[in-house]
């Protein structure tokens, strides 16, 4: 999920002032693949002879661009890596109805890439979700675990979102019933501009945070906001599935909290790894960090049938 953050946020990022983040470059290849109510954007690291592929889905607000620092540097390592736009994402149409966002309707679209890659690339599947990403990614694995070598939730939670973000997400609704999502963006942006953190992101990526966020689907956010805020509590389901698990977060989390998440990695029997100096958002904050842990679970994950 992409939204600011808590005013106690004084943990220092990884990244250099002038990061660019989402706007890292790479060489993986944009494309569409198709989803239960239209095509879903993905950009494709592609490759012949490849250990296995992973696939990265972003969170609420967020898209294909938040794992950008990830691409390349995973690619080199011999993995195919694919990151998609969700429905009703940045370049990813999506439907007029809220109630085509739900937590069964997306997992669909997540299943349908999948078996896809499994069919492109007879190798093993990494399946990755961030915030709440990682909600739809675990309804995803639910529905067909023997799709995936293995999980991994990064910044996300064993259940519906709750805290400062979620209050933000209770008053979407009216702001969309009055302006729609320009309204909503105008609001955000000026509740993050008096975190500092948001203001140090350089110009030319706050100018793509606008830009995609404004390409949002109303209808998606109305719908994505009402499952992340109802999302019952399946870490049992998720530990029965066998399906090996790493929860990774920031030091800082203000999503779920860090002792939410460490909760949640016990209860599943999983992989737990603290990502130091970042926040909710790992993959651009600490992407060599966030590299490490992620090459050292996958590396790590016993060959599935």
């Amino acid at each position: 999920m992409v939204l600011p953050g808590g005013p106690h946020n004084t943990v220092p990022l990884a990244i250099a002032p002038d990061d660019l983040r989402q706007l890292a470059d790479h060489d993986a290849t944009p494309r569409t693949f198709p989803g239960g109510a239209g095509p879903l954007a993905a950009l494709d690291t592609g490759g012949d002879e490849v250990r296995a592929t992973v696939l990265l889905v972003a969170g609420y607000t967020g898209s294909k661009e938040d794992f950008a620092p990830l691409l390349a540097p995973l690619a080199e390592a011999g993995y195919r890596v694919v990151a998609i736009d969700q429905r009703g994402q940045f370049e990813s149409p999506g439907p007029d109805d809220p109630g085509a966002y739900s937590m069964s309707e997306l997992a669909a679209d997540v299943l349908a890439v999948s078996r896809r890659l499994r069919e492109e690339s007879r190798v093993p599947l990494h399946l990755l979700g961030h915030s709440f990403g990682g909600l739809v990614t675990r309804a995803a694995v639910l529905a067909e675990p023997a799709l995936f070598a293995s999980f991994t939730l990064l910044g996300s939670g064993p259940s519906q979102l709750t805290g400062r973000r979620a209050d933000l997400l209770e008053h979407l609704g009216p702001l969309l019933d009055e302006g729609g999502v320009p309204l909503v963006h105008e609001t955000l942006e000026q509740v993050a501009m008096t975190d500092p953190k948001a203001q140090a992101v350089p110009a030319p990526t706050r100018e793509f945070y606008s830009r995609r966020f404004l390409r949002n689907s109303a209808a998606g956010l109305r719908g994505m906001a009402d499952a992340m805020l109802s999302e019952p509590d399946r870490v049992p389901e998720l530990a029965a599935t066998g399906v090996p698990v790493l929860v990774a977060h920031g030091e800082a989390d203000d999503a779920w909290l860090p002792h939410v998440q460490a909760e949640m990695a016990e209860r599943i029997g999983a992989r737990h790894e603290v990502i130091n100096n970042s926040i909710h958002s790992p993959a651009v904050e600490n992407p060599r960090r966030t590299l490490e842990v992620l090459l050292d679970f996958w590396t790590s994950v016993p060959a599935r049938s």
